[in-house]
């Protein structure tokens, strides 16, 4: 764990590189020592079907969700969630200042005892 979960207007597909955002999530991820490398997943979802605020079809938004498990302290949870929107508003920023775009980020524990995991990730690396 953690899961990163991009959800994304369709309207950004031309406007930003979503592989690169992934991309840049997972390198941000991996250097904050609560988060383990080998369980890092990000993924990304477009949201075909949408509306938003006034029903302008330019306007656009992403919603990054993070699900991790139960355990760390706030004030490490705090810091990677100020870490991650940070980097995420940057790399949007060019695009931000020409379209209107909302972005949001979540993180939330996940009880263990309801999460069963198993994986050979670790065994590959």
């Amino acid at each position: 764990m953690p899961h990163f979960s991009v959800e994304y207007s369709a309207n950004l597909d031309e406007l930003l590189d979503i592989q690169a955002l992934c991309d840049t999530i997972r390198a941000t991820a991996s250097e904050i020592d609560a988060f383990p490398t080998p369980g890092i997943r990000v993924r990304a979802f477009r949201a075909d079907h949408y509306a938003i605020a006034d029903g302008n079809p330019k306007h656009g938004f992403i919603d990054i969700s993070i699900r991790l498990r139960a355990g760390r302290p706030d004030d490490v949870k705090q810091d990677a969630t100020q870490r991650l929107f940070e980097v995420t508003r940057a790399f949007i920023a060019p695009v931000m200042a020409t379209h209107p775009i909302a972005l949001s980020l979540e993180m939330r524990d996940i009880d263990p005892a309801l999460s069963p995991k198993t994986g050979t990730i670790r065994d590959h690396m």
